[in-house]
């Protein structure tokens, strides 16, 4: 847990400025002609049309300027963006990133069933000290904002089934674009139950 945490702290560290410099030159307003084709499965608000399409509205910049450039790249392999962005710039990925972080983010509501909220709210705030996972907060920060100088997502009101699908293709080691491997690392020790708790709760975190 302890080089897990440090791993975290380093993390935020070396990436910070390099976010921070690449975000002063982004154009929101020109993310908005860019991003006409998103609305198909992100929505005109940025919000998913479908559980499996995450919302966009209310990110970070840098974590989906990011997003954008490694799917680009083909650091992380999303079968429904095959295409879309390969012509993108890396000025492209953050107008585009700095016009949907600017939009007002969605609010869910969570499953209300007692057990699966109990559980999402101790792994989101306390984490599992026995099976080795930090708290999300430490990251995501209490409310699900992020943290965007160190490129960490926004988790509030995300859809649920995409939460799910992405712990589950980190934990099987299908999606490889996090720093130092961190949510390789915690997502393989969550069992199902438990993504679907940490899902359910952020789903309706604000």
């Amino acid at each position: 847990m302890r080089k897990l945490l440090a791993s975290l702290a380093i993390t935020l560290g070396a990436s910070g400025a390099t976010h921070a410099a690449s975000l002063a030159d982004a154009d929101a307003a020109a993310g908005r002609d860019k991003a006409a084709a998103c609305a198909a499965c992100h929505g005109q608000d940025g919000i998913g049309i479908t559980p499996a399409f995450p919302n966009l509205a209310g990110q970070q910049a840098s974590y989906l300027a990011k997003q954008i450039m490694d799917i680009r790249d083909g650091n992380r392999q999303v079968p429904q963006m095959v295409g879309q962005v390969d012509g993108f710039s890396d000025q492209d990925a953050w107008d585009v990133a700095a016009y949907y972080a600017g939009m007002e983010p969605a609010l869910g509501q969570a499953d209300p069933d007692p057990a699966l909220v109990e559980r999402g709210r101790e792994l989101y705030r306390a984490g599992d000290m026995e099976k080795g996972l930090p708290a999300c907060a430490a990251c995501h920060t209490p409310t699900g904002a992020g943290i965007g100088s160190a490129g960490y997502p926004a988790l509030s009101g995300q859809q649920r089934d995409y939460v799910v699908t992405t712990l589950q293709a980190f934990a099987a080691g299908e999606r490889a674009n996090d720093p130092s491997a961190i949510m390789r690392d915690i997502a393989a020790k969550m069992s199902e139950r438990d993504m679907e708790a940490v899902a359910n709760y952020v789903h309706g975190l604000h």
